[in-house]
């Protein structure tokens, strides 16, 4: 029986962490190592890009197969998986301090930052190697969540490195506050993003606002404002 396990998965250790931390049974937190670390073991590729699903057997662990379900290719790099790695790692080196995790999240960073099809103002592409670009659709939410997570790495990082992941992130957020992507008010379902994608492949929330767009667009607001301003 297969068991697929998504790179989404890392944003639930920060629960399983926190509840460890907080007098809870120490055994959530050991889970979250675990699956952490299995995840940067299988999911990710060497340029630190990484697929959508891992198809574990559930009675041996073997792998069964790599796909990106909602990216344009299992070869490909769908935007907001690695905004979830980006997230999930950063979260997780806060939790644990182990170095392993805080370079995890430093080189998904880079791939991130400086693969050829980032646009300049730092809202992804749906897929990093959507068919179309540039005239491909832009993911919201995946620059929301990019830029939340970036502002937290910047935290663990020099100076030099600080300064490239913040400045990246305020990128993100101008453009997600500008009109292009920011509803006016009452318009857009009530919702304060526009142009985020769920799944291409799937026919499924094409260019549509999405609640998770919209949460970590304004928990990196809160960030911004309390750690930069």
């Amino acid at each position: 029986m297969a068991g697929p396990v998504i790179i989404d998965n890392m944003m639930n250790l920060e629960l399983l962490s926190w509840v460890s931390d907080h007098g809870g049974d120490k055994k959530y937190k050991e889970i979250a190592v675990t699956h952490a670390n299995s995840t940067i073991k299988n999911h990710f590729r060497p340029d630190f890009s990484s697929y959508h699903v891992i198809d574990y057997d559930m009675k041996t662990g073997k792998i069964l197969q790599k796909i990106t379900a909602q990216g344009a290719a299992d070869s490909s790099a769908w935007s907001r998986g690695q905004a979830w790695g980006l997230y999930g790692y950063t979260m997780m080196y806060r939790f644990t301090k182990n170095k392993q995790y805080l370079n995890q999240a430093k080189n998904i960073a880079k791939f991130m930052l400086n693969d050829r099809n980032m646009p300049a103002d730092m809202i992804p592409y749906w897929d990093y190697d959507a068919p179309g670009i540039p005239n491909a659709l832009r993911d919201a939410s995946a620059g929301a969540v990019m830029a939340s997570a970036l502002l937290e790495l910047a935290q663990y990082s020099d100076k030099k490195e600080g300064k490239q992941y913040v400045s990246a992130a305020e990128t993100a957020l101008k453009t997600l506050a500008s009109d292009a992507y920011r509803a006016k008010l009452g318009e857009n379902g009530g919702f304060l993003l526009k142009h985020s994608v769920g799944s291409i492949p799937h026919k499924s929330e094409v260019d549509v606002p999405l609640t998770y767009a919209d949460y970590y667009f304004l928990e990196a607001l809160h960030r911004y404002k309390n750690w930069y301003l």
